[in-house]
């Protein structure tokens, strides 16, 4: 897995429990989200593309 992935991925997850434990700052989970699906997207193209 590339580092950068994992990257993201982390971020994803610190973004989405910042988001969820305070309310004024919920704008943080669609972000968490959308990094989410992000790094699953890319991930996803690396696991079916392969690497040639």
């Amino acid at each position: 897995m590339n580092i950068l992935l994992i990257i993201i991925i982390v971020v994803a997850i610190i973004l989405a429990i910042t988001g969820g434990l305070v309310e004024g700052l919920q704008f943080l989970l669609w972000v968490a989200l959308i990094a989410a699906v992000i790094a699953l997207i890319v991930f996803l193209f690396r696991v079916i593309g392969g690497r040639k």
